[in-house]
C-alpha cells in the first residue's frame, strides 16, 4: 500500500479513537489546559496529567508519550506545537508531527491519529496546519513502514472540509 493510501481524513472526537495513539496539541510545559488537551484531561484522567507532570517540560516541536488512562486508545504522543502564551509556528507544527510519526515508527504502532495541530488555541490557520501536516505524514509514510495508518480526525465539519479540500488539491498531481 503506498504512502496517501495510508492516510484518511475523518470527522469525528478524536478522544473516541480507538487506535495505538492519539496525538495532543501540547505547549512545550505538557500542561493540559484547553482545547484537545482539555478534552483529553477531563476524559482521561488524572493519570495523565501526573504522567506529563514528569516529562515536561519538552522542548518546541518535539513529543513524548504518555498512557491513554482512561481513553480507549492505548497512548497519547504529546507533541509541543507552541510554548505557553506564544503561537504556533509552520516549523513547530512541522516537527512536531514528524517526531510524533518517530515514536509511532518506534513503537511499530499500526494507526496514530492526529488532529489539526495549532489551529485551536494557537490560532493557526487550518488549512496551512492541513497542508504541513498531510505533506509531513506523506513524506514520512513513503520512507517508513510504521505507523501502518495515519488519521487526520477533524472535529466538526468546516474543519474536515478545510483538511480534505486542502489534501485532495495538494496530492492531485502525484
Amino acid at each position: 500500500m503506498g504512502a496517501l493510501e495510508r492516510i484518511r481524513i475523518v470527522q469525528g472526537d478524536i478522544t473516541e479513537e480507538n487506535v495505538d495513539a492519539i496525538v495532543n496539541p501540547a505547549n512545550t510545559d505538557l500542561i493540559l489546559g484547553a482545547g484537545v488537551a482539555g478534552a483529553i484531561r477531563r476524559k482521561g484522567g488524572p493519570a495523565i496529567v501526573d504522567e506529563c507532570f514528569n516529562l515536561g517540560p519538552i522542548e518546541l516541536g518535539e513529543a513524548v508519550m504518555t498512557s491513554g488512562g482512561k481513553l480507549l486508545t492505548r497512548f497519547i504522543i504529546h507533541a509541543a506545537v507552541l510554548q505557553l502564551g506564544e503561537q504556533p509556528t509552520a516549523e513547530s507544527i512541522a516537527r512536531a508531527t514528524f517526531n510524533s510519526l518517530q515514536i509511532a515508527r518506534r513503537a511499530q504502532f499500526d494507526t496514530i491519529s492526529f488532529p489539526a495541530l495549532g489551529t485551536g488555541v494557537g490560532g493557526f490557520p487550518m488549512d496551512e496546519s492541513a497542508r504541513i501536516m498531510t505533506r509531513s505524514a506523506y513524506s514520512f509514510l513513503k520512507r517508513s513502514d510504521y505507523p501502518l495508518k495515519v488519521r487526520f480526525v477533524l472535529f466538526d465539519d468546516l474543519a474536515h472540509r478545510l483538511f480534505k479540500n486542502t489534501f485532495d488539491l495538494e496530492f492531485n498531481k502525484i
